[in-house]
């Protein structure tokens, strides 16, 4: 398999192996007009196993949803086909319109203009209550 390096751009690197796809979707990458690789699976000598998205364009990604999906990700920007810079990621402290209420009686299913916002209550579950209703999300 051959995918070409970047010259300008990002790449999602050491995503957790299966979460790679709900990244793409969640970021919508399939509306992007450059080209977007979505690599599964690939060998990683540091997690046996990883998945990767290389985006061909400088873009603004939601480092919140990526830090949800999938905290141990990095992210790397590239700059004239060099690197010139790699964030870490952790689970985020909130979520802000990346998932939705499942509880039909709170504020933000009857409210469409209230962002629905999610608060980390338990970071070794990986676990975000509703703001408003506090109901613990489905993930």
């Amino acid at each position: 398999m051959n995918i070409d390096s970047i010259q300008n751009g990002i790449v999602i690197d050491h995503i957790a192996v299966g979460r790679g796809k709900s990244l793409y979707d969640l970021l919508k990458l399939d509306e992007l007009d450059c080209s977007v690789a979505l690599l599964r699976n690939v060998v990683s000598s540091k997690y046996g196993r990883k998945d990767i998205i290389k985006i061909d364009r400088e873009l603004d990604v939601n480092l919140d949803a990526i830090g949800f999906i999938s905290p141990e990700a990095t992210i790397v920007i590239i700059k004239d086909g060099e690197v010139v810079e790699k964030k870490k990621l952790e689970l985020p402290a909130e979520l802000v319109d990346i998932i939705r209420c499942h509880n039909p009686r709170c504020i933000s299913q009857t409210e469409q203009e209230i962002p629905q916002i999610f608060r980390l209550t338990n970071p070794n579950k990986r676990e975000y209550r509703c703001l408003y209703c506090e109901v613990k999300a489905k993930i």
